[in-house]
């Protein structure tokens, strides 16, 4: 088997290092999440013109950690209709995954720790984009036992949509980074920033870049997609009977995952641990030591920030309207992209866009975007469409009146004739 040159420096790290990064990367993660709630509920209580936290330590730094001490010592609750095995082993299902994608992000070059060079990543491999893809999905599984051991219907309604959700997403994020593929010629996350140097794939694949956040969204299940955890229908979704550490394990795993993202975004489209704004063209050691660590994570926390404006900012969609997103709009634009950043570049190596050949293939990209306009635009439903849709009076859901017309005295059902205004459905006696 012929070895990558640019994955050589990966497994020749002493166990004791292995072992120190292992535990740097399951802390900082730890104390990332604590930060990030900490943060999340200031930023918008600024928002909302509140205080948010500020009691517990400098700032109400500690808060988070109170909090978390606090679900640690609740009573733990087991329902009595639950799967006892399966109820135990949801939780752990859905963190373990969200600490070992870590594994394969880069956190900068390779630097000396305590006498040892080795890079700052625990390790890489030909395959790393899509081994992250494969450990993340396994997290579904935490989040469908979950909701189904418990034994209620309002937990179950919330894990199949989460299963349906994040598998939706998935299959549109992962058509998002087929032209990361393409142009960095690599699935190593290394080799992915190294391909990153002179110019960030976020620049030049903007479509890609602005699927992809969209995806990670959905992905992570955070407002304004947090259908599963819909608290008008589904109460709390998924985790509506779980306390104590249990509850506190899922929540962990969400927060991780929200890191997770942030970090592959970080990597395939925003350069990685590479300084930004081109700071290394006038500071020579910008890219190297342990400064890029902090690039990484500054960029990081750039979209963690972004998913709380988002929280502070927008309101929940509806559950068919968020699919309907994903399957009728994310999938076939990144399926159309991919295929055009394919045909660039089998045209640029087979030299297409050479001489005479440009106003002729710019011609035909225009014909076919205008083409796309006109056919995929549609009818859209207008609310004529809608109130003729409505069920009417007897029909399901509404149940037909008993003969001779409504008791006296009993409230009549409620009609939903028109998007506006709700009608009573009553004999003329009542």
């Amino acid at each position: 088997m012929v070895v990558d040159e640019g994955l050589q420096a990966f497994g020749q790290d002493p166990w004791w290092v292995v072992g120190l990064k292992v535990l740097l990367i399951f802390v900082t993660l730890v104390l990332l999440t604590l930060f990030n709630i900490w943060w999340e509920r200031r930023v918008v209580a600024r928002m909302q013109h509140r205080i948010g936290p500020n009691v517990n330590g400098p700032f109400g730094l500690l808060q988070s950690l109170a909090d978390g001490a606090k679900l640690m010592f609740k009573e733990d609750i087991m329902p009595k209709a639950a799967d006892k095995v399966v109820f135990v082993l949801a939780p752990v299902l859905a963190v373990i995954p969200a600490f070992v994608t870590f594994s394969v992000i880069p956190f900068g070059p390779e630097v000396s720790l305590f006498g040892e060079r080795t890079p700052l990543q625990l390790t890489d491999m030909p395959m790393a984009v899509l081994f992250v893809m494969a450990i993340a999905s396994i997290g579904i599984y935490g989040i469908v036992l979950g909701g189904w051991s418990s034994g209620s219907t309002y937990s179950l309604l919330g894990g199949l949509r989460s299963s349906a959700q994040m598998i939706s997403y998935e299959v549109a994020m992962g058509l998002s980074l087929v032209s990361v593929f393409l142009y960095a010629g690599s699935m190593s996350t290394s080799e992915i920033v190294a391909a990153q140097k002179d110019l960030w794939f976020g620049l030049v694949l903007i479509p890609s870049f602005l699927i992809y956040v969209v995806s990670m969204v959905g992905e992570t299940n955070r407002a304004p997609f947090d259908l599963p955890e819909a608290e008008g229908e589904l109460v709390g979704g998924f985790h509506t009977e779980y306390s104590s550490i249990k509850f506190a394990l899922f929540f962990l795993a969400e927060y991780v995952n929200m890191v997770t993202v942030s970090a592959l975004a970080t990597t395939l489209f925003l350069g990685g641990w590479r300084a930004p704004f081109w700071i290394d063209e006038f500071w020579a050691g910008a890219n190297e030591g342990y400064w890029p660590v902090l690039w990484f994570f500054g960029k990081v926390l750039f979209f963690i920030f972004g998913f709380i404006w988002l929280r502070g900012s927008l309101p929940r969609l509806r559950y068919d309207q968020f699919m309907a997103l994903g399957w009728k709009f994310l999938i076939p634009i990144a399926l159309v992209w991919t295929l055009a950043v394919a045909t660039l570049r089998v045209g640029r190596t087979e030299g297409w866009f050479s001489g005479d050949n440009v106003p002729v293939v710019i011609g035909v990209v225009v014909v076919l975007l205008i083409g796309l306009f006109f056919i995929g635009g549609g009818d859209k439903e207008t609310v004529a469409d809608y109130v003729a849709a409505q069920p009417q009076p007897g029909a399901f859901p509404t149940p037909p009146m008993p003969a001779g017309g409504a008791v006296r005295g009993a409230a009549a059902p409620l009609v939903f004739d028109s998007p506006a205004r709700m009608t009573t459905v009553a004999g003329e006696e009542a």
